[in-house]
């Protein structure tokens, strides 16, 4: 899960027109940590009465995710809404975190996700590997070009996760020129 986290943040930067200095000093910051997370859904019989996971974005760069074949992960979508992401046999589902939100300078934004419990009788089953810069690292947009600004200030990534801790739903907007 590593090499594939560390590949797909290649070719995020390579797409960003990032130089393969930056590339490299980004994905081979020493310490970079990962976390597997293991959710398990059980059947409800009366899923309105229960929550599955509440809307939330990730902290890491990137979360990579292997769901069961029972439906219950949605992303928010402006202008549409909830919309569910439906498991497909054999793949899965990438999501951008908050510090690649922040490192792309919102080129590639967060992704405000849920789990919902189904009807379907059926225990639910996802497996989330989530890969993070080290706590030391200090994350500033570097997705500019002579005519952008930054939108973030610069903050270590145990300040930006302090930071989320206390203001769960407002953290970006807290870094935000």
């Amino acid at each position: 899960m590593k090499e594939l986290a560390i590949t797909l943040m290649h070719l995020i930067l390579k797409s960003l027109d990032i130089s393969e200095e930056e590339r490299s000093r980004v994905v081979s910051a020493g310490g970079a940590s990962s976390a597997l997370q293991l959710n398990s859904y059980p059947f409800c019989p009366d899923p309105n009465r229960a929550m599955g996971l509440a809307p939330h974005t990730d902290t890491s760069l990137l979360t990579i995710l292997h769901q069961s074949t029972v439906n219950g992960l949605q992303i928010f979508k402006d202008g549409v809404g909830w919309v569910l992401v439906s498991p497909t046999n054999g793949s899965l589902v990438v999501n951008v975190g908050d510090l690649l939100h922040i490192l792309s300078n919102s080129k590639f934004p967060n992704v405000l996700h849920r789990v919902v419990l189904m009807k379907e009788n059926q225990q639910r089953l996802s497996l989330a590997y989530f890969y993070c810069l080290p706590s030391d690292f200090h994350l500033s947009p570097l997705a500019l070009n002579s005519t952008q600004m930054p939108l973030y200030r610069s903050v270590s990534v145990r300040d930006y996760i302090g930071i989320k801790a206390k203001n769960l739903e407002k953290a970006l907007s807290l870094i935000r020129f």
